[in-house]
C-alpha cells in the first residue's frame, strides 16, 4: 500500500470509528426516553429496564468483539469493517421503527453485536501503521472516540426536538453513507498470504483470551488493562449523581462539565501523545498515563467544592497516555496475522469491565452515602478508582521492566 493510499486508508478508519462514536452518543441521552415511554412513563421502571438493556450490550459485545476481530484475521479488515458499519445502519432503522419495547430491546442485542466492529478498525490500523508509530496512530482514534462522545449527545438532544425516533434515523443514515463511501476508498490492508484460519476456539472469548496467555507480557498488559478500564467505569456510573449529590450541579453543569472532559482528553489524544511518546517512549507515556489517571481520580473524589473538581479535569485528561502506549506495546508483541485477536480479546477485557463497574462504583457510592454510615465519604468511587490505577501503575511498573523484543514486521 502506498503512502498515498495508507494516508487515506486510516482517514477512512477514523471517520469510521468518528461515526461509530458519534451515531452511539446520539442515542444515549434519548434511549432512556424511548424505553420511559413504552412503560407509560414510568421513570423507576424504565431505569430498571435500561439497566438490562445495557448489561446485554455488553455482554454481547463480549462474545462478538473477538469473533469479528479473528474474522478480519481471516477474511481481511475491509469486508468485517464494512459489513459492521451496514448492520450497525440496518439496526439503528430497525430501532427507530420498533413498535414494542421487545422489538428495540432486539434492536439493542443486534447493536451490541455490529458495534463490536471497532476491534477490526484497530487491527486495520496496526496493519498500515510502522510499529514504532502506531501509539501515535492509536492516540488519533482515541481523538476520534472522544469528539463522538462530546458531538453525539448534543446532536441527539438537539434532534430529539423532532421527536425521540428522529436521532436513531440519522445515526442510521450515517452509518450507511460511511460503508458506502468505504466501498469505493477503503483498500484491504491484510494481504492473503498473512491472513490466519478462521478457528471457532481463537474467536470464543475465552479462545481469544488465550492470545494473551500465549505471549509473553500479553496477560499482564490485559490485567493493567481491565484496571484501567475498570476505573474508568466509576465516571459513567456515578459522575451525574455524585456531582448533584455533593456539589448541586444541575443537567447544564454536568453537560458543560462532560464537554470539558471530553475536549480536554481529545486534545491530549491528538495533539500530545505523538510528542510525548516520541520525547519518552511508550512505556514511560503509559506508567504517566496511569499515574496522571490515578491523582485525578483523588482529585474527584476529594474536591470540597466544584471549582476543586473542575480543576481536576485537565489533570484527569492527561491519562489519555495510557490507551495508546498500551496499544503500541501490545500490538508489537504479536504477528500481523494475529492483530484482529488480539483486539477482539482486548475488547472482551474492556466489556468485562463493563458488567461489573456500574455495580461495583454504584453499591460503593449508595453505601458511604447511607444515613446509617458514620464515615460520610461520597467520593469513596473516585478514591477505589484511584487505587486501582496505583494497583496498575505497580502491575505496568514491574512488567516492563525487562524490554521484551517486539515480533518482527512482515513483508
Amino acid at each position: 500500500m502506498s503512502f498515498k493510499s495508507r494516508k487515506a486508508a486510516v482517514a477512512f478508519i477514523f471517520v469510521t470509528v468518528l461515526l461509530d462514536m458519534l451515531a452511539l452518543g446520539m442515542i444515549i441521552p434519548i434511549l432512556p426516553k424511548l424505553i420511559e415511554s413504552f412503560q407509560g412513563g414510568d421513570t423507576a421502571l424504565a431505569a430498571k429496564t435500561l439497566a438490562v438493556f445495557g448489561t446485554a450490550w455488553a455482554i454481547m459485545q463480549f462474545f462478538a468483539a473477538p469473533i469479528i476481530g479473528s474474522l478480519s484475521d481471516h477474511f481481511g479488515r475491509r469486508p468485517v469493517v464494512l459489513l459492521s458499519n451496514v448492520g450497525l445502519g440496518l439496526d439503528y432503522m430497525l430501532m427507530a421503527w420498533a413498535p414494542t419495547l421487545r422489538w428495540l430491546f432486539v434492536g439493542r442485542l443486534i447493536s451490541g453485536i455490529t458495534a463490536a466492529s471497532i476491534p477490526a478498525a484497530l487491527a486495520y490500523i496496526a496493519d498500515v501503521t510502522p510499529g514504532e508509530k502506531r501509539a501515535k496512530a492509536f492516540g488519533i482514534m482515541g481523538a476520534a472516540f472522544g469528539i463522538g462522545f462530546i458531538v453525539g449527545p448534543v446532536l441527539g438532544g438537539l434532534l430529539s426536538r423532532g421527536g425521540p425516533r428522529l436521532p436513531f434515523w440519522v445515526a442510521s443514515v450515517l452509518s450507511l453513507t460511511n460503508a458506502l463511501y468505504g466501498l469505493f476508498v477503503l483498500p484491504e490492508s491484510l494481504p492473503k498470504e498473512r491472513r490466519a484460519a478462521f478457528s471457532w476456539r481463537r474467536a470464543n472469548p475465552w479462545g481469544a483470551l488465550s492470545l494473551l496467555r500465549r505471549h509473553h507480557q500479553l496477560l499482564g498488559f490485559a490485567a493493567v488493562h481491565f484496571l484501567y478500564y475498570l476505573a474508568h467505569q466509576s465516571l459513567q456510573s456515578v459522575f451525574v449523581l455524585y456531582t448533584g449529590y455533593r456539589y448541586g450541579w444541575d443537567s447544564f453543569v454536568v453537560g458543560l462539565s462532560l464537554g470539558a472532559v471530553g475536549v480536554s482528553f481529545s486534545i491530549v489524544q491528538a495533539a500530545l501523545v505523538g510528542p510525548v511518546v516520541s520525547q519518552f517512549g511508550e512505556r514511560r507515556a503509559l506508567l504517566m498515563g496511569l499515574a496522571f489517571g490515578a491523582a485525578g481520580f483523588a482529585i474527584y473524589g476529594l474536591a470540597p467544592t466544584g471549582w476543586w473538581f473542575a480543576a481536576g479535569i485537565p489533570i484527569m485528561s492527561l491519562w489519555g497516555f495510557y490507551g495508546p502506549a498500551a496499544q503500541g506495546l501490545m500490538s508489537q508483541r504479536v504477528g500481523q496475522t494475529e492483530q484482529g485477536q488480539l483486539q477482539g480479546a482486548l475488547s472482551s477485557v474492556v466489556t468485562l469491565t463493563g458488567i461489573a463497574g456500574p455495580t461495583i462504583f454504584a453499591l460503593t457510592f449508595a453505601t458511604f452515602i447511607g444515613r446509617a454510615r458514620d464515615w460520610h465519604l461520597p467520593g469513596a468511587p473516585y478514591l477505589l478508582a484511584s487505587a486501582m490505577l496505583v494497583a496498575a501503575v505497580a502491575v505496568a511498573w514491574r512488567l516492563t521492566r525487562k524490554t521484551v523484543p517486539a515480533v518482527p514486521e512482515l513483508g
